[in-house]
C-alpha cells in the first residue's frame, strides 16, 4: 500500500518504498535519489536475481529478519549464497554478515569450494579463511572437495585462491 516503486523479476512484481530502500541501502539511495536512471522510474527490472531472492532481500530490508536462513536445509544454504551476493551488490552490510555466518556454520564437502569462490568474489575474509581451513583439514576432506563440481567452479572463477589452498595444505602437512 502506498508503494512508489515496483521491481520486476522473472515476470513477478514486488512493490516497495523508495525511502525505506534508500534508508537501508546506499546503492538504492543513489539509484532513487541520485543521478542514476531509475530516479524517476516507478518500475525497475532486476535481471540477476530470482524472485525468491529479491523477496527475501526486501523482507530483510523491511523487517531486519531473514526467516529463509533459519532452516537447516540445503535450500537455505543456497539462499544464503545468493543473498550474500545481493547484499554485497546493494551494500547491505548486516545482511552480508548474517549470510556469512550462516555459510560459515554449514560448510560441508559439497559446499566448501563454491562457498570459497563466493567468499573470494565478495571479499568475505573470515568466510574464506574458514573454507580454506575446512578444505585442508584432512587429506580425505581435501580429496573429496577436489572431486566436486564446486571445485571446478572454483578453478574457473578464482584460480588465484588455489595457490592459497596449496600453501595451507602444505602448511598442514609440515605441522603433521
Amino acid at each position: 500500500m502506498g508503494s512508489d516503486v515496483t521491481f520486476l523479476v522473472c515476470q513477478e512484481s514486488f512493490h516497495a518504498h523508495k525511502n525505506i530502500l534508500a534508508a537501508r541501502s546506499p546503492v538504492s539511495k543513489a539509484q532513487f535519489f541520485g543521478e542514476m536512471e531509475e530516479k524517476s522510474s516507478r518500475h525497475v527490472e532486476i535481471m540477476d536475481m530470482e524472485p525468491e531472492e529479491l523477496g527475501a532481500m526486501l523482507h530483510f530490508i523491511y523487517t531486519d529478519t531473514i526467516p529463509e536462513l533459519e532452516k537447516q536445509e540445503e535450500a537455505s544454504t543456497v539462499m544464503a549464497q545468493h543473498l550474500l551476493a545481493a547484499a554485497d551488490s546493494f551494500l547491505l552490510d548486516r545482511l552480508k554478515l548474517i549470510c556469512e555466518a550462516k555459510l560459515s556454520g554449514g560448510i560441508t564437502v559439497d559446499t566448501a569450494a563454491t562457498t570459497l569462490a563466493l567468499a573470494q568474489q565478495h571479499n568475505c575474509s573470515r568466510l574464506k579463511a574458514k573454507c580454506v581451513k575446512f578444505i585442508v583439514s584432512t587429506p580425505e576432506v581435501l580429496d573429496a572437495v577436489l572431486a566436486t563440481e564446486g571445485y571446478k567452479h572454483l578453478e574457473a572463477s578464482c584460480p588465484l585462491v588455489l595457490t592459497e589452498l596449496l600453501k595451507s595444505a602444505h602448511g598442514r602437512n609440515a605441522e603433521a
